[in-house]
């Protein structure tokens, strides 16, 4: 059976989002290690998202996926270019960035609601995040919100554990919304290890805390596809990827973010 049909294809250029069963249920112990890797040996953009005084752990870290092999792995030997190319309706599909992100039992916490796009220093009509978890999730879930790709204008990024704006210009970006008091429309699913949500780097997304007794441990894979280059954002971007030298309307040099596919998508 294929991973991705027609209609997924059409979905996901409509909604911004689309759930792909199985993507990587071949692959759920080879991330599960990684994680655990990762989490022992933290990069430089490791963070902890807790206050003090609030229980449970919220780790992430990305752009590990050099230096630690299970993630190398994934990247290059599953089918997730094939299914990239197809959601994006891409050519070819190119290397962005990696992010773990585990919510261990208790973790009361929620993601808070953000675009990925505002922080990034890429941008394009054909860009896709999977979101994938390797343990089985329902209430700390991924939650999306439909169409949202679509709006005119950007979210405000915030900093999560801050929650402070880091842009100059914060008008130039629409307020931070509350998608369940706003009544939008939200797309979530319970998943079991290896499926992934796919969604595009302008979807407002964000999940609930992790108050089951189970850990949350996620992994996500974000790439780009033939019409995404390089633009200039008015502050440090996440991740800030130091040193890169591009200009703006390039595309991201191929050393740093190699292609995954070419070709025919």
């Amino acid at each position: 059976m294929a991973l991705v049909t027609e209609e997924m294809v059409e979905t996901f250029q409509r909604d911004g989002v689309v759930l792909v069963k199985g993507l990587w249920k071949d692959w759920v112990d080879v991330i599960r290690a990684g994680i655990e890797r990762n989490m022992a040996e933290p990069g430089p953009y490791a963070a902890e998202n807790l206050k003090p005084g609030e229980g449970g752990r919220f780790f992430d870290d990305y752009c590990n996926w050099t230096r630690i092999p299970e993630f190398r792995d994934v990247i290059e030997n599953s089918p997730v270019a094939g299914v990239a190319a197809a959601l994006m309706r891409s050519p070819t599909v190119q290397m962005f960035h990696d992010h773990v992100l585990v919510k261990e039992p208790g973790t009361s916490k929620p993601t808070p609601w953000h675009q990925d796009g505002p922080y990034y220093f890429v941008k394009g009509a054909q860009t896709v995040s999977f979101w994938s978890p390797v343990d089985p999730v329902t209430d700390a879930t991924l939650r999306c919100v439909a169409g949202s790709h679509r709006w005119p204008k950007e979210v405000l990024p915030k900093r999560w554990l801050a929650e402070t704006d880091f842009y100059p210009d914060p008008e130039a970006y629409m307020p931070v919304p509350d998608p369940d008091a706003e009544g939008m429309d939200i797309r979530e699913w319970a998943m079991e290890p290896g499926d992934a949500v796919a969604f595009d780097y302008q979807t407002l997304h964000g999940a609930r805390g992790n108050t089951a007794a189970t850990r949350r441990r996620a992994f996500s894979l974000r790439l780009v596809g033939e019409d995404a280059h390089y633009i200039e954002r008015p502050g440090r971007t996440s991740p800030p990827f130091p040193g890169h030298d591009m200009k703006p309307g390039e595309r991201l040099r191929e050393d740093w973010f190699p292609y995954l596919r070419r070709g025919a998508a």
